[in-house]
């Protein structure tokens, strides 16, 4: 009889898990909504800093949807490993690019003969048929209404975008979510963890990915805070740690009530 791992740490809506995602998973028998995940990318010298060999199948095996930061240079890198594993960009099939650029407040990296990086990408990837997984478009406030006319896309395929055509529009306030995603690294703000995400930033790719009450699974958990975006967006979320020193410091900050997002 197999016997479950037990937990580091768990309370309602979230559970934390120390030890290899390539060994727990398979271990816990999950299938969550999404994966929303940062892993190391293997671009530097640092230790805790190596591409995990095949955790990109064993993360399709628990999920069939996943954000994952990284910059293009990773992508460009391990694409093989994406498409070996099953994993598709989600604007193959929309036809609508659905990455995301994070811009940071200020830049990171130890480079001065190239420009400043201010900034990161989060892929939405997912594996089988697109109309099963689920996405939910993201809108923001613009605190204007107006009425007017829209040009919209027609069925016909023609020219680049389609046959267009006229049609009219009642403006309700909001507008759909830019791909590019302004919050202030933690960097300065009381980060945890080298590669920390701001809550602000993963809060809307966890609602876009998974429905409320949903399952939100981070197979490198790092600081907590996809667990942290999760739980405070209704999702609950199950996290898994290779480097016990963040599980006990992720532990603490989840043991701890948390604020609103902003």
């Amino acid at each position: 009889m197999t016997t479950e791992p037990e937990p580091y740490y768990a309370d309602e809506q979230v559970t934390l898990y120390h030890g290899d995602m390539r060994e727990l998973l398979p271990a816990l028998n999950l299938q969550a909504d999404c994966i929303v995940t940062d892993p190391p990318y293997g671009e530097t010298s640092l230790a805790w800093d190596r591409w995990p060999d095949g955790w990109l199948e064993t993360g399709a095996s628990a999920s069939r949807s996943m954000w994952c930061f990284g910059g293009l240079r990773m992508f460009m890198h391990y694409a093989g490993e994406f498409t070996a594993a099953g994993w598709h960009l989600s604007h193959d099939a929309v036809g609508k690019d659905v990455d995301t650029v994070w811009e940071k407040h200020n830049g990171s990296g130890p480079n001065r003969d190239r420009f400043r990086r201010i900034h990161e990408q989060a892929g939405h990837f997912y594996t089988g048929a697109w109309r099963d997984v689920h996405h939910e478009a993201q809108r923001t406030t613009t605190g204007i209404v107006e009425r007017g006319r829209i040009v919209k896309q027609g069925r016909k395929d023609i020219g680049h975008r389609g046959h267009y055509t006229t049609g009219s529009w009642a403006d309700n306030g909001t507008r759909l979510l830019t791909s590019v995603i302004k919050a202030r690294s933690m960097h300065r703000n009381g980060g945890i963890h080298p590669t920390e995400k701001p809550v602000g930033l993963l809060a809307p790719l966890i609602r876009y990915a998974c429905p409320p009450g949903g399952l939100v699974l981070d197979p490198f958990a790092g600081s907590g805070s996809t667990l942290d975006a999760a739980r405070q967006s209704g999702r609950r979320a199950i996290g898994i740690e290779a480097n016990e020193a963040y599980c006990a410091a992720a532990a603490r900050r989840l043991a701890h009530t948390t604020l609103e997002i902003q």
